[in-house]
């Protein structure tokens, strides 16, 4: 029964650490306390080199001294991202390596 057992937990243990890293879906208030409106709002892994999707989506623009509530669910399981910004004039801000896992709100000011 011992022999079982043990190599029933064996099996268990190998199984479960070949499984993926669960992604995660992170939700964070975005606030705009600059004096410009953002258009655009693009994430990505820090380890990655390309721009996912803009998250601002279908609300198109986050009005100066407002805020929102952006959503990553991209199916990473990293905690680090890039952010990038772009407001109404054109100026593009980038803040790399941001700790979404920790993170309950990000206010951009100019």
């Amino acid at each position: 029964m011992k022999t079982y057992l043990l190599g029933g937990l064996a099996a268990l243990a190998l199984a479960a650490a070949s499984l993926p890293a669960m992604a995660q879906t992170v939700e964070f208030t975005i606030i705009n306390d600059s004096s410009y409106d953002l258009h655009y709002f693009f994430t990505t892994p820090s380890n990655e080199n390309s721009w996912g999707g803009d998250l601002l989506g279908d609300t198109g623009i986050l009005e100066s001294g407002y805020q929102a509530t952006a959503t990553i669910g991209d199916g990473s399981d990293q905690c680090l991202y890039d952010f990038k910004f772009v407001m109404d004039n054109g100026a593009e801000l980038i803040e790399p390596a941001i700790d979404i896992c920790s993170l309950n709100s990000y206010t951009i000011t100019d």
